[in-house]
Formats: C-alpha cells, structure tokens, sequence
C-alpha cells in the first residue's frame, strides 16, 4: 500500500492516486470513465452538504459526511489529471496568474 506523507504537496498526492490505482486496478479505466466517477462524487458531495444543511434526502440513500465526499472528489480530480499529464500544481498556478487579472463582482448572494 502506498503511503502519503502528513505534509504532503499536490504532486505528492497525484503520485500517491496513481499508485493506488495501479494497486487497487484502476489503471485500465478510460478518462471517460474516470470522468463519470467523478460527476458521480460530486453528486454524492451534493447529497452530503443537503444532509448537512438538514434538507430532505432520499431514506434509502447512502449518505456519507461532506469531507468524505471532498476528498473522494479529489481522488477522482488527480486521477483525471494524472490521466493527462497533467500537474495540477501548475495548471493551478498559471489558472490563478490569468484569474488575478480578471475583474471580479462580488454575487450579492454571498
């Protein structure tokens, strides 16, 4: 089983997803696939945070905690990165040098 350091970086946690793929079996999922389970999480957080704000769910769903389901939905975000080469620390640094030019509204929703 891999381990993943307590202070682990973002390329730490792509490598550690890639390992567990490869030992759970998971290597062979297509990125269409991958990107299904994805949504998939992320349906399952919605669930989570309507369980948490105390709205109505279905009885016979199964319905895990809201951290749960963010870090399954970060499982899912590394392996479809790892999917396209992708490193995620920098996509997400060149994405926030383009963001912090853009003019931003704050949503009177807030």
């Amino acid at each position: 089983m891999p381990e993943l350091a307590k202070a682990a970086s973002l390329a730490d946690l792509q490598t550690y997803v890639r390992e567990l793929e490869i030992e759970r079996g998971f290597t062979g999922n297509t990125v269409e696939r991958t990107a299904l389970l994805l949504g998939e999480e992320i349906g399952e957080l919605f669930k989570a945070i309507r369980k948490q704000a105390g709205m109505p769910i279905d009885a016979n769903s199964r319905v895990r905690n809201v951290d749960e389901e963010l870090a399954d939905v970060l499982i899912y975000v590394c392996a479809m990165a790892n999917r396209f080469g992708i490193d995620l620390e920098t996509a997400f640094r060149e994405k926030e040098d383009l963001n912090k030019n853009r003019q931003w509204q704050a949503s009177s929703e807030n």
